[in-house]
């Protein structure tokens, strides 16, 4: 690899919607390289798109990925680690393949380069975390579903909503008048619809 007077550097921004610019992203990470004598030999942006959606709909990323692949680069440069994505799990994963081609990442507002040998200990550290969030989400599904089992609650209601109101007649009456059809008001209280249909029908 290049020494870190020449390394040639990607860089990535995204935004979430029309209204955000990514141009504060780049001039920061542009000043960086610059500052650090990194050759920027690419810009890779996401515009208007979720961090939370996968590499299929962030074509940017998914480019930005096969750079990597292919040595184009050696090393990507983020503005923070919540533009490469929502999850722990996903930025070690990202990571894992970036470095598997010799490609390390820096990330500017948490002060991260695994280029160093601090940074490279970080990384390491990050994959014990991602396994125990991988561990964390698995264990509150499967408690999820022996709740709904116990309490009888049907599949595909999300977890955590209120369970059924003793006497849910004000909040219906009241989510009612602000507008909000009976499925809306069924799924906010946690209650049938047939519940909806009776209050609204006697009132």
């Amino acid at each position: 690899m290049s020494n870190s007077q020449s390394k040639r550097v990607a860089l990535y921004a995204r935004v979430s919607t029309e209204s955000q610019t990514t141009d504060n992203q780049l001039v920061e990470l542009r000043a960086v390289a610059e500052r650090m004598g990194w050759v920027v030999v690419g810009e890779f942006i996401d515009h208007a798109i979720s961090g939370a959606k996968g590499r299929d709909q962030r074509p940017a990323f998914d480019k930005l990925q096969k750079g990597a692949v292919r040595k184009e680069f050696d090393m990507v440069a983020a503005w923070s680690v919540d533009r490469l994505g929502r999850s722990l799990q996903h930025l070690v994963e990202f990571l894992s393949e970036i470095h598997e081609s010799g490609v390390d990442l820096y990330l500017h507002q948490q002060g991260i380069n695994t280029g160093t040998p601090a940074g490279k200990a970080l990384f390491q550290m990050c994959g014990v975390f991602a396994e125990f969030e991988k561990s964390m989400i698995k264990e509150r599904v499967i408690a999820g579903i022996a709740r709904s089992k116990v309490t009888g609650t049907k599949s595909g209601k999300p977890h955590g909503r209120p369970a059924n109101l003793a006497n849910p007649e004000p909040q219906i009456k009241a989510l009612r008048a602000e507008g909000k059809g009976m499925l809306k008001i069924a799924k906010e209280l946690g209650v049938g619809v047939s519940t909806v249909q009776r209050v609204l029908k006697a009132a």
